[in-house]
């Protein structure tokens, strides 16, 4: 491997990152690992926030005392960066060691190094600064070449996945500056009123940053971009896809049926009855693929059963609850099943592993989540309760889960700003949707 940009662009580069000013960006809510010393790498969905993060990263290093020059972050996706090595990039650090000797003998760099996948080498680069054990570490980049399996196997597992998801609810209203200041209990029913609009606004819009105030054919041409960019560079492109047909005909059928129960072998023989050949090897690689590019989160049944998990439906939601309107059918809102998603989604911000449960031969519960030493949640999401049949199909199953489950923590989360009229069951607790998401 040789070098390949020239010396005073490399040098030119990181006066520019040295002296940059830091963006004026909407908090995001990410947790960090507490596990001092471990590199991390940020992933998640294309337009999500990553970059956004280290940005924030560094300037709360920078706040808490941290010297500037000691916090450095390359934007790497630069046009005149094409073709950079390793190589190159390790004559940058070794340029800042130049102008910093103090910073790097004390161990005090952090090193943002952003869409990393530009660079040819990077894996042997980042491995060499993690053995080094006296720079922090940080990388980020699209999925395309930056999944968190990859991550691992270049830098022997020792690497932490930092997962990034479009805003929730708070950072939308903060991005707004609407966050609420009180906790919910503290609202008045004006100001808990006017948090469920700005939810249905939300569950509309989802919550890709750039698609926040935008006009509805505007997001629509904005995310539909975001979704083809995925589709070909990070599955396309990079798996040399040989029937994209069948693959953007799975994408379509996903997206337009979100939370909907999938099973290869059905979508198989749908796809055969259209003349579309296919093997359903290859139809399990595709889904595989697309929940890798974090298009869509795919759920299997809980079972204790690995063979179970595998003969049973799952279940696929988007990565963004904005999605679901660009596919869904004329006449067929699927508001249910975009706030399904937001709390899917919300439960992995909050580092919750998650399936779906099925109670019994025809009942089902939306959410199985389990945190390590905490009892498992039960989760059951509906618009409201007021219909009797709802309430007969969502409220039984979630209150018979409760039985096959008695450790687990039944929640029932509606839009509704106020309880149920009806008598829960005992042991399910009831949340407007608001005040959960919010919690």
């Amino acid at each position: 491997m040789e070098r390949t940009i020239s010396s005073d662009l490399l040098r030119a580069k990181l006066a520019e990152a040295l002296t940059a000013p830091p963006p004026d960006l909407t908090r995001r809510d990410v947790r960090l690992p507490g596990i001092a010393g471990k590199p991390l790498a940020v992933i998640g969905v294309r337009r999500g926030g990553k970059t956004s993060f280290l940005h924030q990263r560094r300037a709360d290093r920078i706040a808490g005392g941290r010297p500037r020059e000691s916090q450095l972050m390359l934007g790497l996706e630069d046009e005149r960066l094409i073709g950079m090595t390793a190589l190159d990039l390790g004559w940058v650090i070794e340029e800042h060691a130049r102008q910093f000797p103090t910073i790097h003998a004390g161990g005090l760099l952090s090193l943002y190094l952003d869409e990393i996948q530009i660079v040819d080498g990077w894996e042997s680069l980042v491995h060499r600064l993690v053995e080094a054990k006296n720079v922090e570490v940080i990388v980020s980049g699209s999925s395309a070449k930056l999944l968190s399996q990859e991550v691992a196997t270049a830098v022997r597992g020792r690497l932490l996945e930092v997962l990034v998801h479009p805003f929730s609810f708070r950072e939308v209203l903060r991005h707004a500056n609407a966050e609420p200041v009180e906790p919910w209990h503290g609202l008045s029913p004006g100001e808990r009123a006017d948090l469920d609009a700005r939810l249905r606004d939300y569950l509309k819009t989802g919550g890709f940053p750039e698609a926040q105030g935008t006009e509805l054919r505007d997001r629509a041409r904005l995310l539909t971009g975001y979704v083809d960019t995925m589709v070909l560079r990070d599955v396309i492109e990079r798996h040399k896809v040989s029937n994209p047909t069948a693959l953007r005909a799975l994408q379509r059928h996903l997206l337009s049926t979100p939370g909907g129960s999938f099973t290869v072998h059905k979508f198989y023989n749908f796809l055969r009855s259209q003349g579309v050949p296919i093997g359903k090897d290859t139809l399990h690689a595709y889904l595989d693929h697309l929940q890798d590019a974090f298009l869509v989160r795919v759920l299997d049944m809980q079972s204790a059963s690995e063979k179970q998990r595998l003969v049973n439906p799952r279940k696929v939601y988007p990565v963004d609850a904005g999605l679901i309107p660009l596919y869904e059918q004329p006449g067929r809102e699927h508001r249910g099943r975009a706030l399904e998603t937001a709390v899917l989604l919300e439960l992995e911000r909050r580092e919750y592993s998650v399936t779906w449960l099925r109670v019994g031969d025809d009942r089902e519960v939306d959410f199985f989540a389990t945190r390590p030493g905490e009892p498992p949640l039960l989760v059951q999401v509906c618009l409201d309760t007021s219909d009797e049949a709802t309430w007969e199909r969502e409220v039984r199953a979630l209150e018979a889960a409760a039985r096959s489950h008695p450790h687990a923590v039944a929640l029932l989360i509606t839009q509704d700003q106020s309880p149920p009229t009806r008598l829960l069951p005992e042991r399910l607790q009831w949340y407007s949707a608001a005040q959960w998401l919010l919690g």
